[in-house]
C-alpha cells in the first residue's frame, strides 16, 4: 500500500504558519500575504513535495486555480510575449495556471470558450478581441465571469461588465510619426490590413492627426489579407505592400507599420527590390518585439508596457473576484519610442 503524501497540515507546521495561511496561498489569495511569508510556504511545499487536490479544491470553492486568455492567433509574437507576461503574474503572484485559446477574432469561438471555461471552474479570463461588438460576453459576466478586454476600450455611452486595459495606440503612432518627422521625412504612409479593431482604428486617427500637426503628408495603405483580419499573415502581407510602397506618387520617405510583424515583411520586401533602409526609405514599427533587434537592420519600433499591464490585468481579475462590488475600470498606459537602425535623416538632392 503506498503511503500517504504530505498534507496541508505538514506544510503549515513546516512553515510555521496556520493551515489557512497555506491554504490562501495554494488558492490564489495570496494578493495580501507578506512576502517572507509566502517564501516560507513555498519553501515549505517544495521541500515536502506537497501536491494541492485541485479535484477537492474545485469541489470545494467551485472554482479552478486557473484563468483563461483568448488570443486572436498564436501566430503573431506579439500575443505570445503577452501571454508570457500574463502567465509569469498569475503563476508568480496567485499561484494560477493560465490556459490560452486562439479566437481569431470570431465571435462565434469566443462565447464556446468561454462557456467552456466557466463549466470547468475558470472565473477570470482576459480576452483580446479588439472587435466593437461586446454584446455575447454580457450573459457570461452575468453568470459571473470576470473580464478584462485587452487593447480595446469602453464606447461613450455604452456600459460593460469588464475592464479594459490597452495603450495609448493613438499616442503611439504619435511617437512615430513625430520621430519621422524630426529627421525631415515630409511623405509618409501608414501600412495596416484591412479589418477595423479599435487599436488599429486609434493608431490610424493618432497618424492622421500627428502628420497634420508635424504638416506632413500622410497617405494610409491598406490591403486585405487571406483571413478577415490577418494575424497570421501580418509578415506576408508586409512584404507584399513593398511593391505598393515602391510605385505609390507620393515618393514616400518614411513608413509607419501597425506592427512589428508587418515591418519585417515590409523590410525583407524592400531589400528584395534592391531598396536600402534605411538609406532609401525609414521604417518604423509598433511592438518593439525582442527579435526587432535582430533584423538587418535592427527595427525602430512603439513599445508596449506589456510586463506593467500584465500585472494590472490579472490583479484586476483577482481583485474582483475577491471583492464583488469593485466596478470595472478602463486603464490607459503610455508607450515608449525604442530607437535603433531602421530611420535615418532625410538627405534631399544636392545636400
Amino acid at each position: 500500500m503506498a503511503l500517504p503524501g504530505p498534507t496541508i497540515v505538514d506544510v503549515a507546521r513546516l512553515s510555521g504558519v496556520s493551515i489557512a495561511t497555506v491554504s490562501n496561498l495554494i488558492n490564489g489569495r495570496s494578493g495580501r500575504m507578506r512576502p517572507e511569508t509566502r517564501d516560507r510556504v513555498e519553501k515549505a511545499i517544495a521541500e515536502l513535495g506537497f501536491l494541492p487536490n485541485r479535484a477537492a479544491q474545485k469541489l470545494k470553492t467551485g472554482q479552478s486555480q486557473m484563468l483563461g486568455l483568448l488570443v486572436p492567433s498564436m501566430s503573431n509574437p506579439s500575443y505570445a510575449e503577452l501571454a508570457r507576461e500574463i502567465e509569469e503574474v498569475a503563476q508568480t503572484r496567485y499561484s494560477q495556471r493560465l490556459i490560452v485559446a486562439n479566437t481569431y477574432r470570431d465571435t462565434s469561438r469566443e462565447r464556446p470558450l468561454l462557456e467552456d471555461l466557466l463549466s470547468h471552474g475558470v472565473r477570470g479570463a482576459i480576452i483580446i478581441s479588439s472587435l466593437a461588438e461586446a454584446e455575447h460576453f454580457d450573459a457570461l459576466i452575468q453568470r459571473g465571469l470576470i473580464a478584462v478586454s485587452y487593447d480595446s476600450h469602453t464606447q461613450p455611452g455604452v456600459r460593460t461588465g469588464m475592464d479594459h486595459v490597452s495603450v495609448d495606440n493613438a499616442a503611439a503612432a504619435a511617437l512615430a510619426v513625430n520621430h519621422l518627422a524630426e529627421q525631415g521625412h515630409r511623405a509618409l504612409a501608414f501600412l495596416v490590413p484591412a479589418g477595423r479593431t479599435f487599436s488599429r482604428a486609434a493608431k490610424l486617427d493618432g497618424f492622421r492627426q500627428a502628420a497634420g500637426t508635424a504638416g506632413v503628408q500622410a497617405v494610409v495603405i491598406e490591403r486585405r489579407s487571406p483571413s478577415a483580419f490577418g494575424d497570421a499573415e501580418l509578415a506576408d502581407l508586409g512584404q507584399s505592400l513593398a511593391a505598393e510602397v515602391l510605385e505609390h506618387p507620393a515618393r514616400l520617405t518614411g513608413l509607419v507599420a501597425v506592427n512589428d510583424m508587418m515591418a519585417i515583411g515590409l523590410l525583407a520586401g524592400l531589400h528584395r527590390r534592391g531598396v536600402s533602409v534605411p538609406g532609401d526609405l525609414s521604417v518604423v514599427g509598433m511592438d518593439a518585439l525582442p527579435l526587432t533587434g535582430h533584423t538587418i537592420p535592427a527595427l525602430t519600433s512603439v513599445r508596449s508596457p506589456l510586463p506593467e499591464m500584465a500585472g494590472l490585468m490579472v490583479d484586476r481579475i483577482m481583485r474582483r473576484m475577491e471583492d464583488a462590488s469593485l466596478p470595472p475600470e478602463q486603464f490607459s498606459f503610455p508607450p515608449s519610442l525604442v530607437l535603433r537602425d531602421s530611420v535615418a535623416p532625410l538627405v534631399t538632392a544636392g545636400a
